[in-house]
């Protein structure tokens, strides 16, 4: 699903094939309108709305004459009079078009029910927080943890970056967090004032964001609660996930919030981890991350950073159109004692794993940071736990080197991974066709903050990235129960055409396949090196038979660096226990990566890391491939 860069003259045209193609998931259409105003209308869009019965009036930073027309309450279902308001401003000659907002669903990750726990606020729980520094501490195991130790010996603190927390709001009033808060760069898109707060409830159910700002930037030897990851950085509130109903426009104005003052876009939240649902970023929201990445921070990406998912062996990540885009690092958790979280979903689409709470009932394995109303907590869990904890440890390596572009900061992610300790019964470590040292729960390891800072600061921008369709099958074939149905693609990766990759980052199959029983399905891809990715996982709860999969993006990051040149397999069969059937459609394979070899001229210090092994590789490559032209261009002169 990349989109490039949509021009001003495209987006209506982009919009309305939007409300033809999109399905409301629920029927519910909500008070909220996205408004396009004619060209010398645009000042008078706070007037328009208050005249219409709405509160005001947005703009948005993508597209041309768009705005987001909001009502006075965002609590209230709409009604009839919402219909008559639309109806009267699409015939004010001001407007061009008008569009209503579907509500559908959004569900925070790692949430938990916890009883209130009393924390004696003057003990600082640092020593508690075992996934900064394990000693062993909580049932853990030593030595398992992000390795913020190193990166702050080093100098680096998060100084200088900003990461926003899209979520339920933010105590920004916490004792912990005050000191570090960047209000510029905070708004509250659930009641559209600048104040982030979360709403009270008995429960503390809003606790989610304010636990998530703590891990990143809680302040460090002040005698409160813990201590950040990046304790030096500052952080923003987006409050955004507090309304009966999420709708493309409130995602997209917030993942586009103050790219320019905003650095790190943290995310805990996506479709219901429900294991029967697919779900993924609508037209708008998918726009907003296009030009988040191609223009925040002065064009070199806005970095947005995902939670894979809570649905456990029973959901699978790449069914989640957020956690498995190209554009945001998927972050995984681990237990720690190395193991699987069960909440855990594995995919292809997971670049890397941070920590959550541990799988013993101790009272202190679980995340210590802020909690609402100046309070401290243990027990913050879940991936919703993990995504904050790399937000962190990127907002070390950006300090290191702000130049650092958004595809920088997942090659040295994939690089400075370990596999450290981390192991799973069911999902072994393997190596990819360039050694690259991978797991289908874990990614390419536990984040090493100490390791990514170090790297960073000599880091050379990677190369141009390029896009090549490298091949499409779109005859029907029929999957029966019992036998694989495999497919083929060779490819020359575009070679000879300008946008030729030879170096591979991400990989995309966009499938369409319906079945008798969706959650049956099973499908693994095999590049031409021989690399295997599980791009779908049997899913038990999904009964669907009527939707399937609908040219649907499955990603994998498992054959980074690879030669994507050959020929690439796709199998597809069913697991379970019926005999099910079911009609494959359609296989794109898309391709995304570098024409140059991204490492040859990165300065290597240590000649047993993963990118000393990178680098020998391409420069081998770079030399085979070097001999290989000079003899077809001899043995062409001599013919």
């Amino acid at each position: 699903h990349p989109l490039g860069i949509v021009t001003a003259a495209g987006w209506m045209v982009l919009l309305n094939a939007l409300l033809l193609s999109t399905q409301p998931a629920h029927g519910a259409i909500t008070d909220h309108l996205l408004v396009q105003l004619r060209g010398d209308a645009q000042d008078e869009a706070h007037q328009l709305a208050t005249q219409h019965g709405f509160q005001s009036a947005r703009k948005l930073p993508f597209g041309e004459g768009l705005f987001h027309f909001y009502p006075q309450d965002a609590s209230k279902r709409r009604n009839k009079r919402s219909t008559h308001r639309r109806q009267q401003l699409q015939k004010d000659n001001r407007v061009s078009d008008v569009f209503e907002q579907e509500g559908f669903s959004r569900q925070k990750r790692g949430y938990r029910n916890i009883d209130d726990i009393e924390v004696n606020m003057s003990d600082p729980l640092f020593t508690k927080q075992w996934y900064l520094i394990n000693t062993g501490q909580a049932d853990g195991t030593p030595g398992l943890d992000l390795n913020v130790a190193e990166a702050w010996q080093l100098g680096y603190t998060g100084k200088g970056v900003t990461i926003a927390i899209m979520d339920d709001g933010i105590d920004y009033l916490h004792p912990d967090l005050a000191s570090n808060y960047n209000a510029d760069a905070s708004y509250d898109f659930s009641s559209n004032d600048p104040f982030p707060f979360p709403r009270y409830t008995d429960d503390w159910f809003n606790s989610h964001g304010t636990r998530c700002a703590g891990e990143v930037s809680a302040a460090a030897n002040n005698n409160i609660c813990g201590v950040g990851v990046a304790y030096s950085s500052k952080v923003a509130g987006i409050r955004m996930l507090d309304q009966p109903f999420m709708t493309d426009v409130i995602e997209a104005s917030s993942i586009s919030h103050m790219p320019q003052l905003i650095d790190i876009y943290s995310a805990s939240w996506g479709p219901t981890d429900d294991g029967k649902t697919v779900d993924g970023p609508r037209e708008l929201t998918l726009q907003a991350m296009a030009d988040g990445v191609n223009k925040g921070r002065g064009g070199k990406g806005s970095i947005y950073v995902w939670a894979s998912g809570d649905g456990g062996s029973y959901d699978d990540c790449n069914c989640d159109g957020y956690a498995s885009s190209m554009w945001t690092i998927s972050i995984n958790s681990a237990i720690n004692d190395g193991r699987t979280a069960l909440y855990d979903e594995s995919c292809s689409s997971t670049l890397a794993s941070t920590f959550s709470n541990g799988r013993k009932r101790n009272p202190e394995a679980g995340v210590a940071t802020t909690d609402l109303y100046g309070n401290c907590t243990l027990r913050h869990s879940g991936t919703s736990a993990a995504a904050p904890e790399a937000a962190g440890v990127f907002a070390l390596a950006l300090e290191a080197n702000p130049n650092l572009t958004w595809r920088d900061m997942q090659h040295l992610s994939v690089l400075t991974s370990k596999r450290n300790q981390l192991h799973d019964e069911v999902h072994q470590w393997r190596r990819n066709g360039v050694g690259l040292e991978f797991n289908h729960l874990f990614g390419y390891g536990v984040l090493d903050a100490g390791g990514m800072v170090k790297m960073a600061k000599d880091w050379k921008t990677v190369p141009e990235r390029f896009h090549c369709v490298a091949g499409s099958i779109q005859e029907s074939h029929k999957i029966q129960s019992g036998r694989k149905l495999v497919l083929a693609i060779n490819t020359e990766a575009c070679q000879g055409k300008d946008n030729f990759v030879r170096y591979l980052e991400h990989v995309q199959a966009v499938v369409t396949v319906n079945a008798s029983r969706r959650g049956d399905l099973n499908i693994n891809m095999t590049s031409p090196m021989g690399t295997k990715s599980i791009l779908l996982s049997r899913r038990p709860r999904d009964d669907d038979a009527k939707v399937g999969f609908d040219k649907w993006p499955f990603m994998t990051t498992h054959t980074w660096g690879e030669d994507p040149r050959g020929t690439w397999l796709l199998e597809v069969g069913f697991q379970g226990k019926e005999p099910q059937h079911g009609v494959l459609k359609e296989w794109t394979l898309m391709l995304h990566g570098t024409q140059s070899a991204p490492y040859i001229d990165q300065i290597v210090r240590d000649y047993k890391s993963k990118l000393a092994m990178s680098k020998k590789e391409e420069l081998e490559e770079e030399l085979d491939e070097a001999v290989e032209r000079s003899l077809n261009s001899l043995l062409s002169k001599t013919n």
